[in-house]
């Protein structure tokens, strides 16, 4: 026993010692990035406040935007997003659904709702998807397009609709996603000012959970009462106020939502659409973008750009969050060991030699030694081996430093557009900026863990989304 506990002891010494380099690392990392994105923020705040001598939407320069929307048993949310997209500030807008073989009535509604009619004729491109059985044309609306296929995924049917449009741009968005009405005129914005390299953009994913929103239009922003949306809500903060926009400061941005994204249309098709093997097809596409574009020696930016507002409904069960989230780290896995030659590989400058590691080590590595943290610390109480201060460090790195970037998102986000308005909501923000980082914050490891071991086992299911919809003044 004596032994045994010695040779834990030795191991708990080199484990930690390793432990707290590698968090001081990362750490120092997330802080340079959360600089640049308050340098990043402020001038976007300028930029926003200035008022340009000409009526946006009348201008005659901006390019055709083909929304692409695929939906597969949507039916509680498709009414509402596509009138949303329906009500955009946008001079030249087409509006493709691609139902991806849903089982529910999700056709049906679409149909009953927009007083669809069959387009008789044949589909003039050999388009590289399942087969297309219908396309819909509405009598009302006549830039929207619907389109009825086989199912094949969302990348499938992301395809469909990059085959289908005639629009140089496309905007990719989720069908439970409502996007604000000049959201597109502020997302277009890299397109014109650099017209030849700007290849993508993205904007901001806000929490729609309790919102209230009539015919496709948000009409009053709230924070969700239960705790798992609330919880999420801290969790896009961040993201989007501080990582995004840190990387767009030194045109590294490598992951795009897939709720709300815009692209050059030619450039993906040149790549072959969006991947079918691949469960995260949003961060597939954007790296290999910048894989492809660095190989072809070719000027390009992608810009993330914070005042462009789209709201999407998170999981509300830690069953179907689960599900949602180990996906999500599979994804991003596979993703990393398909482009894996770009690691460290100076050929493609600052995104793999700086960006793309410290996104491995920080995203895909940091859960899962995050977790063994929290089965090694026990073990070393048991052994009656635990050093009290390697606990406060730990605990400082992880927990402590999570607060506080959680507590810098609401920052960003109160100093800049502030979309949260009542002091009331500026106060739950910071308690869940402290709540998700006791438990919810340890379950997601454990969450990562799972779904590294559903990689392992070559795990390539979706997972069902189950969607309440989304609350309205009836409700």
């Amino acid at each position: 026993m004596a032994v045994s506990s010695q040779l834990f002891g030795e191991l708990f010494a080199a484990f930690g010692l390793a432990v707290i380099g590698y968090y001081l690392v990362i750490n120092a990392y997330y802080l340079w990035i959360h600089g640049l994105a308050l340098l990043e923020l402020r001038d976007d705040v300028r930029e926003s406040n200035w008022t340009p001598p000409f009526r946006q939407f009348a201008s005659p320069f901006y390019p055709g935007i083909g929304i692409i929307m695929p939906a597969y048993n949507e039916s509680a949310t498709i009414i509402e997003s596509v009138q949303s997209m329906l009500s955009l500030n946008y001079p030249e807008l087409e509006i493709i659904v691609v139902n991806d073989g849903s089982t529910d009535d999700t056709l049906q509604r679409l149909i009953d709702n927009f007083d669809l009619q069959t387009v008789d004729a044949d589909i003039p491109i050999d388009v590289p998807t399942e087969e297309v059985r219908a396309v819909y044309r509405s009598t009302s609306y006549e830039e929207l397009l619907i389109v009825d296929k086989e199912n094949g995924g969302k990348s499938d049917a992301l395809n469909a609709g990059i085959w289908l449009t005639d629009m140089p741009l496309f905007c990719a968005v989720d069908s439970d996603t409502i996007i604000d009405r000049d959201a597109l005129l502020q997302l277009v914005r890299p397109f014109l000012e650099q017209p030849a390299s700007a290849v993508a953009s993205g904007g901001v994913i806000r929490v729609a959970n309790e919102c209230t929103i009539e015919k496709g239009v948000v009409k009053s922003v709230e924070l969700p009462k239960t705790g798992l949306p609330g919880l999420q809500v801290m969790e896009y903060l961040r993201a989007f106020y501080s990582g995004r926009l840190g990387l767009n400061r030194i045109n590294g941005l490598i992951l795009i939502s897939g709720a709300f994204g815009l692209f050059r249309t030619e450039v993906v098709r040149e790549i072959g659409g969006y991947r079918h093997d691949t469960i995260t097809e949003d961060f597939d596409i954007v790296v290999r973008l910048h894989r492809y574009l660095i190989d072809e020696k070719r000027e390009y930016t992608v810009d993330f750009i914070p005042e462009p507002v789209a709201w999407t409904e998170v999981p509300a069960t830690r069953r179907v969050l689960g599900r949602q989230r180990r996906r999500w780290y599979r994804g991003m896995v596979e993703t990393v060991v398909t482009n894996r030659a770009m690691l460290f590989n100076r050929k493609y400058g600052r995104v793999g030699t700086v960006i793309f590691p410290f996104f491995v080590a920080a995203e895909m590595f940091g859960p899962l030694i995050e977790g063994l943290g929290y089965i090694i610390l026990p073990l070393a109480w048991y052994f009656d081996i635990l050093n009290v201060q390697f606990f406060l460090i730990f605990f400082f790195l992880t927990t402590g430093f999570g607060v506080f970037l959680s507590w810098f998102g609401i920052f960003s986000e109160v100093w800049s557009f502030n979309r949260y308005d009542s002091p009331w909501q500026i106060l739950r923000l910071l308690w869940y900026g402290i709540l998700e980082n006791f438990g919810y914050r340890q379950w997601k490891t454990i969450v990562a863990w799972q779904g590294l071991i559903e990689y392992l086992k070559g795990v390539d299911t979706w997972g069902a989304m189950e969607r309440s919809g989304f609350k309205t003044e009836d409700d």
